[in-house]
């Protein structure tokens, strides 16, 4: 049978790998574990992660394309699952659990239904495939974990009740600057109003806007598109990557081997933990009350495995920030990391942009929904054109 048409039930009753006995730690985006005393703990936080899969019997993309992703869908759906974890991690919290049969909040509802195969869906395989058009990607080619990630960044403008921030990170390149200012927008409004005497009523204004948390700070999803080596990846990045799962922000990785995607969602020992897209599902249609027959979206097997060296080099690593205090936090952390001897840093994080990168200003242009083709269309880059970061 070929495993890309693999049906539900097959998964459901097939044997599968156990999870390994071992004394090494088991990590699972930023939480760690015992697999020799807590491997019902490691199983319920795996299923509780939204799985998105092959579907087929969708409506057809844009009225007449495609009505099934299978064989070109995986590496939208790895798109889907590592912002479904921020969704998560944004209305629930990273602890939420999932229960099979049992009532779903509102919140796990809302959240479901925005990721439902079909065009009104915020982040439905529709959306995600009709957008990946602008990005020079025809419906039903395989994307690369940067265009994935430069779609979901447009999607995420329509999606008014999450609020999210989603910023792509490119150069290998983490500006703290560029981030609070896009997460803070009102930091410009009260810059402009303090030479004349309105910074109080700036600051009362934005404390106004409503008495949750995020009235101040926009919550970030952070996607950094790396090329870890050429046609490997460089085992000097590897003990970095782990690091990676074991911040309490990580949202995970999406990449997997050439044109088969998977969401890393952590390790144990020299293996990577993931969830595989690769099985064709039915199409879901919510009922009637907006419920959606969920048991579909958690996979309910021991995760799937593979050695790290497998992995593909070109990859999109994935982080949180629901706070001010947890991005502060996040830089802290990646900071200390640095210091640390043993693997190369994929990335670099400066506190302000690099005079050898172009800012968003000297383009005359504001990164709002009504610029950003053209702002993305400045920094598109083919998932092929990477910068190749060496020793």
């Amino acid at each position: 049978m070929d495993a890309a048409t693999l049906t539900y039930d097959t998964l459901r009753f097939g044997e599968f790998e156990d999870f390994p006995e071992t004394s090494e730690p088991v990590w699972i985006l930023g939480k760690e574990y015992n697999a020799l005393t807590e491997k019902d703990e490691i199983l319920s936080d795996v299923t509780s992660r939204l799985w998105f899969t092959y579907r087929k019997n969708f409506p057809p993309i844009g009225g007449t394309g495609p009505t099934s992703d299978t064989g070109w869908g995986c590496m939208l759906r790895c798109g889907q699952m590592i912002l479904g974890e921020a969704l998560v991690c944004r209305h629930l919290g990273r602890d939420w659990r999932w229960a099979r049969d049992q009532k779903q909040r509102e919140e796990y509802i809302s959240i479901l239904n925005a990721f439902i195969d079909k065009k009104d869906s915020y982040y439905s395989i529709h959306q995600i495939a009709q957008m990946g058009v602008g990005e020079g990607k025809p419906i039903g080619q395989w994307y690369g974990p940067n265009t994935v990630a430069q779609v979901l960044k447009k999607l995420a403008v329509f999606d008014t009740w999450s609020r999210l921030v989603v910023h792509v990170a490119m150069d290998n390149t983490v500006v703290i600057e560029e981030i609070k200012r896009l997460c803070m927008p009102w930091l410009d409004v009260a810059g402009e109003a303090e030479g004349m005497g309105e910074l109080n009523g700036c600051l009362e204004g934005a404390c106004a806007l409503a008495e949750e948390e995020t009235a101040l700070w926009k919550p970030l999803v952070l996607l950094i598109p790396l090329r870890l080596g050429l046609s490997d990846i460089n085992e000097a990045y590897i003990e970095t990557l782990k690091q990676c799962f074991m911040l309490p922000q990580s949202l995970g990785v999406i990449g997997g081997k050439p044109n088969s995607a998977h969401y890393f969602i952590g390790y144990v020992g020299e293996e990577l933990i993931y969830l595989d897209p690769h099985t064709t599902q039915p199409a879901v249609e919510p009922c009637e009350d907006s419920q959606v027959p969920d048991e579909t979206y958690h996979c309910q097997h021991p995760p799937c495995r593979m050695h790290i060296c497998e992995l593909d080099p070109s990859i999109a690593a994935g982080f949180f920030c629901r706070t001010e205090d947890e991005f502060d936090d996040w830089c802290m952390r990646l900071r200390r990391l640095s210091c640390k001897r043993g693997g190369l840093p994929m990335f670099e994080l400066v506190d302000s942009q690099p005079s050898h990168m172009v800012s968003v200003d000297a383009l005359n242009l504001t990164p709002d929904f009504s610029d950003s083709d053209r702002l993305e269309r400045f920094f598109d880059s083919e998932d092929e054109e990477f910068e190749i970061l060496s020793l």
